[in-house]
């Protein structure tokens, strides 16, 4: 099912180039990482250094981030802690992790800012997104949250705990949980005005709190929202002129991992959906960045940028990164 990009309507909202730029927890909280808090403080400040990169070329910068270590993480402390304290629903463990990830990055772009003499204010918006109770994805968990585990430990979580847990793109086990499609995006108006006030607005992180409107008004509900799938739709409803996915290649490879492999530098988004179709990007990596690229790109979207955080600068130049056109 395809995500609601028309709710709301799309218009220019100022003259200044808008880019919404999506990446992974993982940026911050990688799995040979120690797992301290300054550890992550520190790399989230590494990633606020290469946002200046697209600061320099003139975008107003919105940030979308991702969750699946820090949930993960935070899954794992209500779990063992279950006998003294009441375990959330997963609508609340997605808002503590927002709360979190959006409070490191902010203190980080404040001192990025600082350091490069740039005076702009950074908004961390606490962002619900509707989704539909109805959605198929509800029939199946295929998002990946938290660390990655040995096909050992993997069984004894699902045997255990009763966790969905699949093999991972050849890096280890993981457990999966419900991602249904991100329909309408609560705080559009406010994320709307911050930008255009000229602020760096970090919003939808981890694809936001998944709600809904069954009950006749808004609750959360089960999931996790992908975070490509938000960006692409926060992308296209404040009329983006960039919508950038960071990821950890520096560009798109067909046949990735074989002796075939090569590169692309630029795609249709037919072309795109053909290769997806063929199977080239697999559903637990580079699939929803794809799928995210195309509809963002078929239902209006002028350009989308993959790459990964070393290769931004030259990528906004024109000298590396894949893009994805109409």
């Amino acid at each position: 099912m395809a995500m609601a990009m028309s709710h709301s309507p799309r218009e220019k909202i100022m003259s200044k180039p808008i880019a919404v730029v999506a990446f992974g927890g993982n940026t911050i909280l990688e799995a040979k990482d120690d797992g301290t808090f300054e550890t992550q403080l520190r790399k989230a400040k590494e990633a606020c250094r290469g946002m200046l990169a697209v600061l320099y070329a003139g975008y107003e910068l919105l940030l979308v981030h991702g969750n699946g270590p820090q949930i993960g993480n935070l899954l794992i402390q209500f779990e063992n802690a279950r006998d003294i304290i009441p375990m959330p629903p997963l609508d609340m463990a997605v808002a503590s992790s927002q709360g979190l990830l959006g409070h490191m990055l902010e203190v980080s772009m404040r001192c990025v800012l600082e350091e490069a003499r740039l005076h702009k204010d950074v908004a961390t918006v606490l962002t619900q997104v509707v989704v539909d109770s109805e959605d198929p994805a509800y029939s199946l968990p295929t998002k990946p949250i938290g660390p990655f585990y040995s096909r050992e430990h993997a069984e004894e979580f699902r045997t255990r705990n009763g966790w969905h847990v699949v093999e991972d793109s050849g890096r280890g086990y993981r457990r999966t949980v419900f991602s249904p499609m991100p329909q309408k995006i609560m705080n559009l108006n406010s994320i709307r005005c911050l930008i255009q006030a000229g602020a760096i607005v970090i919003a939808g992180g981890g694809g936001g709190i998944p709600v809904n409107y069954k009950t006749g008004s808004v609750m959360g509900t089960e999931g996790v929202i992908d975070k490509d799938f938000t960006a692409a739709l926060l992308a296209y409803n404040l009329n983006a002129d960039l919508f950038i996915i960071l990821t950890g290649v520096d560009r798109i490879s067909l046949d990735y991992g074989k002796a075939s492999q090569r590169p692309v530098g630029l795609m249709t988004a037919s072309e795109a959906q053909r290769w997806l179709s063929e199977g080239q990007f697999p559903p637990g990596s580079m699939g929803p960045k794809i799928a995210a690229s195309i509809e963002f790109v078929e239902k209006g979207g002028r350009e989308v940028l993959i790459t990964n955080q070393e290769n931004l600068g030259n990528a906004l130049r024109l000298e590396g990164g894949s893009r994805i056109v109409p």
